[in-house]
């Protein structure tokens, strides 16, 4: 004879999913099964904050009525008065129940209410002899039934793709999720702050473009139907941007979405956000330190300090930034390679092929000694970069949007910010000789014809705008969401957006 197999999760699970939708028929039958009547006056954690320390006497004496309510998460029922713990947007709050305060009918329909219930309560502050703040319920109401039970209380949500794929539940679940994403908030508005406070106009450009432009990426395309075109989701906002300079707004900002058609990893997501800003008459040089005090502010809105721990490492923002050309990163970073070997170009590309770079492909067949020697930092030194670093001095060749410099041939006036190994930042003084940039987008369509699918496109109505005269001016642009994984201690980019890109489900 053939024993019963024991029941799967999933179908416990299914078991209790139809227990539940059977309670709620039930609800349907009795009228409103989910009413919307109800507006709470207080809430956790500032009633702790209120109330917290108040001794018991204190608090029956002042008889402090209140409304609360919150997701049901733990409940014990002990006879004839029971338990239950509200968490709501705050935190959570502890709510006693008596039958004989509630009445018979109440108080059995709150023992048919499970965890996970959206539950309304009107009664007053208390502490239990323990000493815990509580709520004495006069009156509970269930609000909202929750037909999928939630993962056990004690493991929580140890699935990381289901976190990322039911993102609902893992905020429900983890107050570590819930922290991540507060943070992110106050640093993205520390950072809106501090951009106005410098006299900063925040402003909203196209998302679809019918030219992709401002980045070395491959875009997302889509067609408007209307005007038959194909269209683009932008890479970057820059050539918009810096549209709204030359028509003489002279400090412009946006913090927003951009879309890059690459791929998927720890530190790249699809559709990310970025603040990219631009003020008319300041350079590289001003940019830097600007930069740094944007990231200190964000840093300190956040956490409160400039002082942090990524993975069990300390990373300082309060110290000055260091500043290194990509030689001199290499040869501080890499040690093994003299200042001679990078400048031959065969030894780069000896070098670069033992790191199974493709040098004979279209990126990097006709590629200059600043390419290749970039190329080679990216291999061997940027991982390196923990404490935040200015690599400064990019050849003209990887940076068509970047003012030349005046006394460096080949060398352009920009730099990328590095910290704990990854990119932060990229900014530069704009090049604003239309004839110059008309040029460089011209050798960007001959890479683009050559193979290369992120060389830029010809935008002939930005050349026409510099035409009319651009101010001299420096631009950057921070990727958000690089940053906050910083200021959380998130080592993957998805643990800071809501939502990340996922594979499909099967």
């Amino acid at each position: 004879m053939t024993e019963p197999s024991a029941p799967t999760p999933a179908s416990d699970e299914n078991h209790l999913i139809a227990e539940r939708r059977g309670k709620l028929a039930k609800l349907r039958a009795q009228g409103v099964a989910y009413p919307n009547d109800f507006t709470p006056d207080s809430a956790a954690a500032p009633l702790h904050q209120a109330y917290g320390d108040l001794e018991k006497e204190a608090l029956a004496e002042l008889a402090k009525p209140v409304k609360v309510a919150g997701r049901m998460m733990l409940k014990r029922v002990m006879g004839k008065a029971s338990f239950a713990t509200l968490q709501d947007s705050t935190g959570r709050i502890q709510i006693y129940l008596d039958k004989s305060t509630l009445g018979d009918d109440t108080y059995a329909a709150f023992k048919t209410w499970d965890i996970g219930d959206m539950v309304a309560v009107e009664g007053t502050v208390f502490k239990t002899n323990k000493g815990e703040l509580s709520v004495h319920a006069a009156s509970a109401r269930l609000l909202s039934k929750s037909l999928r039970p939630l993962p056990d209380k004690f493991h929580g949500v140890s699935d990381q793709e289901l976190r990322y794929r039911q993102r609902y539940v893992d905020l429900i679940m983890t107050e570590e999720t819930r922290r991540t994403f507060v943070a992110r908030s106050k640093a993205i508005g520390g950072i809106r702050q501090f951009m106005l406070d410098a006299g900063f106009l925040e402003v909203e450009t196209p998302m679809l473009h019918p030219i992709p432009g401002g980045a070395s990426a491959k875009p997302f395309t889509t067609h408007h139907n209307a005007l038959d075109m194909q269209m683009y989701l932008r890479i970057a906002p820059e050539l918009y941007l810096k549209r709204l300079i030359v028509g003489g707004f002279e400090r412009v900002f946006e913090l927003n979405r951009n879309f890059r058609n690459e791929g998927v990893s720890p530190r790249h997501n699809p559709e990310f956000t970025m603040m990219e800003f631009y003020a008319a008459y300041t350079d590289y040089r001003w940019l830097m330190e600007f930069t740094e005090a944007i990231i200190r502010q964000a840093a300190i809105a956040a956490t409160g300090s400039a002082v942090l721990t990524y993975q069990e490492k300390a990373l300082d923002l309060g110290q000055p930034f260091d500043r290194l050309t990509i030689t001199q990163a290499i040869l501080k970073y890499a040690p093994g390679f003299t200042a001679a070997q990078l400048g031959d170009e065969a030894f780069l590309r000896a070098e670069l092929k033992k790191h199974r770079v493709d040098v004979d492909g279209p990126v990097f067949a006709h590629a200059g000694i600043g390419a290749l020697q970039l190329a080679l930092f990216e291999e061997t030194a940027e991982a390196k970069l923990w404490n935040p670093t200015f690599i400064i001095d990019y050849p003209i060749e990887v940076s068509p949007l970047a003012r030349a410099s005046d006394t460096q041939p080949g060398i352009t006036e920009r730099f990328e910010l590095f910290m704990t190994g990854r990119e932060i930042a990229n900014g530069f003084s704009e090049l604003n000789d239309p004839e110059d940039q008309a040029a460089r987008f011209q050798a960007q369509v001959q890479a683009k014809d050559a193979g290369d699918e992120e060389a830029m496109y010809y935008d002939a109505d930005y050349i026409r705008a510099l035409e009319y005269g651009m101010p001299p001016t420096g631009g950057c642009g921070i990727g958000i969401d690089r940053l906050i994984m910083l200021l959380t201690d998130s080592p993957s980019i998805r643990d800071v957006i809501l939502f990340p890109h996922l594979r499909p489900e099967d």
